[in-house]
This record gives structure tokens, C-alpha cells and sequence, in this order.
């Protein structure tokens, strides 16, 4: 797999897929995002994929931004159209069933910032620089990152981060709840992978629903929540990811999940 700006590896359960754009900081024009998503669908329907870890070409950047040459000479309708291109991606990326583990290597600014969102957690290295600064261009985030950092820090946080432009380091970005762990930048895929690889030995079909019931809930009620979740728990009784994991557990034996 792979195409003209993204490399795709997959071993042993897990995709690595790499945005390959380096020398413009692997920015996000409207022809990555279109491979992007079909990527991302393409992985999703693909069997011998079970995790994801995307992450940036190059030293500098995971994503440094959207394709901001491609942006200055859009009127408002071509912007309605490239913020919801960009957030049909993001909405694919947090609704697939299958985990996907962000490894922020430098700059992850404005669309590579809400990229990073998207994913399950993010993993980030020692000299990353985080944020969203589209106001200091005269504009917005427009890939949902007002809506995910709201979210994730509350309103006041958000409304500080967004309204200021400012730029998080790696340092307070796991400081803020952004990112779950830092690395030094040479082991920072290595530490997902093994992250993925630990993720890849579980029952997937229960990570799945797990992912749903943490997605749906948040926009739920906690009562609502928990009804649904309860649902979904009781659901995986009718599985063999269940009978298998619970049998190899009472036979003091390594589960042989199938994701069925």
C-alpha cells in the first residue's frame, strides 16, 4: 500500500503509515487529505490491520499545518468545502472501530494538530511544538479543533489556547492532558509500535466496542452512558473473542482472539 504522499507498512497486525510531504513540513493539502481518507478506509476494511500509528516524514513535523498556499487563494464557498473535507477525515478517523495512535515527531500545528485529535491518544516526542494558531492568519480552526479542544480541556483552556494562537511543548501538552507520553524523538514510533503491538494481543473486538462506548458516551449523559454501555459489554457475550478469552483464561492459556 501507499501512494503519491503517504508510505504504509504493515507487519504483524499493525499499519504504520507515514505522511511523506518533508520538505513543506508534510502539510495537508486537499490532495493528502483525499488520500487520507481513502487510507484510512482502505485500512479499516483490510483484515491484517488491527491498529494504526500515523505519524510525519522528516525531523521537523508530524504535520506542520493545512497546505496554507493552497488556503490564501480560497473564496468562502472553497472554505466550507476543504473544512468539511477535513472534517469528514478526522470524524472517519475517531468513528473507525480500530484503534489509531498518533506520533507527534515536531510540529503539529492547526490541521496536523486536529489530525493528531482525531486519533485515540497521542504519543509525542521531546522537541514537539503543538497548537492551534490559525488566528494568527486571520482565521480559524476548521477541522473540529474548537470543538476537540473544548472538549478535552474545557472551555476556558481552549478558548486560551485557540484565542492566543499559542504554542504548546511537548512537555505541556502531556501537562494539559494532549498527549498521554513523551519520547526522546529517536524512540518515539518505536514506542508506539509497541504500544500498537501490545493493543494487537487483546480482543479487538472488545477494544472496538470499548472506543464506542468512550466516543457515544461523552456526547451522552452519564446514566445514558452507562445504559449504553451495558449494552454494548452484554453484546460480547454472544462473541468468540468472549468464550475464547475467558476459556484461555480458566485453562491458564494465551488467548487466540479472531475478532469475531
Amino acid at each position: 500500500m501507499g501512494t503519491e504522499n503517504l508510505l504504509v507498512d504493515i507487519k504483524d497486525g499493525v499499519a504504520l503509515l507515514t505522511i511523506n510531504r518533508p520538505k513543506v513540513l508534510n502539510a495537508l493539502h486537499t490532495s493528502v487529505i483525499a488520500e487520507l481518507q481513502e487510507t484510512f478506509e482502505a485500512l479499516n476494511a483490510n483484515p491484517a490491520v488491527k491498529v494504526i500509528v500515523i505519524t510525519g516524514s522528516g525531523e521537523k513535523a508530524f504535520v506542520a499545518g493545512a497546505d496554507i498556499a493552497e488556503m490564501a487563494v480560497m473564496d468562502a464557498q472553497q472554505a466550507l468545502v476543504f473544512a468539511r473535507t477535513g472534517q469528514r477525515l478526522v470524524n472517519f478517523i475517531g468513528a473507525m472501530p480500530k484503534p489509531v495512535i498518533a506520533a507527534v515527531n515536531g510540529f503539529a500545528l492547526g490541521g496536523g494538530m486536529e489530525l493528531a485529535l482525531a486519533c485515540d491518544f497521542i504519543y509525542a516526542s521531546d522537541n514537539a511544538k503543538m497548537g492551534l494558531p490559525e488566528v494568527t492568519l486571520g482565521i480559524m480552526p476548521g477541522f473540529g479543533g474548537s470543538q476537540k479542544f473544548a472538549r478535552l480541556l474545557g472551555r476556558s483552556r481552549a478558548n486560551e489556547l485557540i484565542f492566543t494562537g499559542k504554542m504548546l511543548s511537548a512537555a505541556e501538552a502531556k501537562e494539559w492532558g494532549i498527549v498521554n507520553a513523551v519520547f526522546p524523538a529517536a524512540e518515539l514510533v518505536g514506542k508506539a509500535l509497541e504500544t500498537a503491538a501490545r493493543i494487537v494481543g487483546n480482543g479487538l473486538l472488545g477494544v472496538a466496542h470499548a472506543k464506542e462506548a468512550i466516543r457515544r458516551g461523552l456526547d451522552m449523559t452519564e446514566p445514558d452512558g452507562m445504559d449504553y454501555e451495558s449494552v454494548l459489554f452484554a453484546s460480547l457475550f454472544a462473541s468468540c473473542d468472549q468464550k475464547e478469552g475467558m476459556g484461555a483464561f480458566v485453562e491458564k492459556r494465551k488467548p487466540n482472539f479472531t475478532g469475531s
